[in-house]
């Protein structure tokens, strides 16, 4: 037997060893502690998704399903590292929006979020509000877009930073109703509701669990959602896209794990995470964040970032958006 030819067996034997030893470890999975990396805050929305995730995973599979935040640089700090770690599924990614328009708002990226990420299960995706200060004329969207054509750049639009789900949805509509706001950037969406209830700001495009309460209370004025239904809390809010035709937006928040995860362990992930779906307990934590479930295979959510990747990055083309 020639020495390549022993060479080509032994690596044969190799290759199928490790098949075998992963096979074996994706059979007995979790037989650890698993962590669910976040790329923001504690006490955010993605945060909270993540937390009532991993304790559904917990009592589900008998291991503890830890979340760690890792937040900073514009959610990049937190991709990175669960980019970076081991394909086992010991380390999962709780990801959002934002992820998918960093692919084009920061050109240098270490990862690349399509390449590095294998889907697991979207969880929920959440409407915006079109939300404006009481001082303002406008009674529904139709008036503001017109406000706006009148008075090219004087309305301020806050958001929660460059990039941001909200940021970028305004620019959506700036792009598709061809008007012009002046953008004033927060740190935080938290940050830019308090300015936009002290009429420091006019309008803003906010998630709904975040803005919610300030709606209900007459606080601030919902002129429209983001998505093709009415939010059930707002039945008289319509749709955007009922003035802007095709106008679409959302936030959402999926499981996602680096590439390479043994399929099986995906797939009993996503199996247990469409269950969770159907549980009334976690319906209402849904509800509750203002969300709406959304049940369905690993290559659903594919398709789901494939086409806000694509979206995006014409929308953060258009609006000249810098990364800070």
């Amino acid at each position: 037997m020639s020495a390549f030819v022993q060479r080509r067996e032994l690596l044969l034997g190799l290759a199928a060893l490790s098949s075998a030893a992963r096979i074996a470890g994706a059979a007995t999975y979790p037989s650890r502690p698993v962590r669910i990396l976040v790329a923001t805050s504690a006490g955010g929305g993605t945060d909270l998704v993540a937390r009532f995730i991993a304790q559904w995973l917990s009592e589900r599979l008998g291991q503890s399903f830890v979340v760690e935040n890792r937040s900073g640089g514009g959610n990049n700090i937190g991709t990175e590292m669960a980019a970076r770690s081991p394909a086992d599924g010991y380390t999962l990614f709780m990801a959002n929006t934002v992820n998918t328009i960093n692919n084009s708002l920061y050109p240098k990226l270490s990862y690349n979020f399509i390449a590095d990420f294998a889907p697991v299960a979207n969880v929920m995706s959440t409407p915006l509000l079109v939300l404006v200060h009481p001082s303002l004329p406008s009674k529904d969207a139709a008036e503001l877009i017109a406000l706006a054509k009148a008075s090219p750049g004087k309305l301020n639009l806050a958001s929660g930073g460059v990039g941001s789900t909200g940021h970028m949805s305004a620019e959506l509509l700036q792009m598709m109703a061809g008007i012009r706001f002046t953008h004033v950037p927060y740190r935080g969406e938290a940050l830019a509701l308090t300015d936009l209830i002290a009429g420091q700001a006019q309008l803003m495009l906010s998630t709904t669990g975040s803005s919610l309460q300030y709606v209900r209370t007459g606080t601030l004025r919902a002129l429209a959602t983001t998505m093709e239904d009415r939010v059930s809390e707002l039945p008289d809010v319509p749709p955007l896209s009922m003035t802007v035709p095709d106008y679409r937006a959302s936030g959402w928040n999926g499981l996602c794990a680096p590439k390479g995860t043994p399929a099986e362990i995906i797939t009993l992930l996503n199996r247990e995470v469409n269950l969770a779906m159907d549980d009334p307990a976690i319906k209402e934590r849904i509800v509750s964040l203002g969300g709406i479930a959304l049940p369905g295979s690993p290559e659903d959510y594919g398709r789901t970032i494939a086409a806000d990747t694509e979206k995006w990055a014409t929308v953060v083309k258009f609006s000249g958006a810098q990364a800070n």
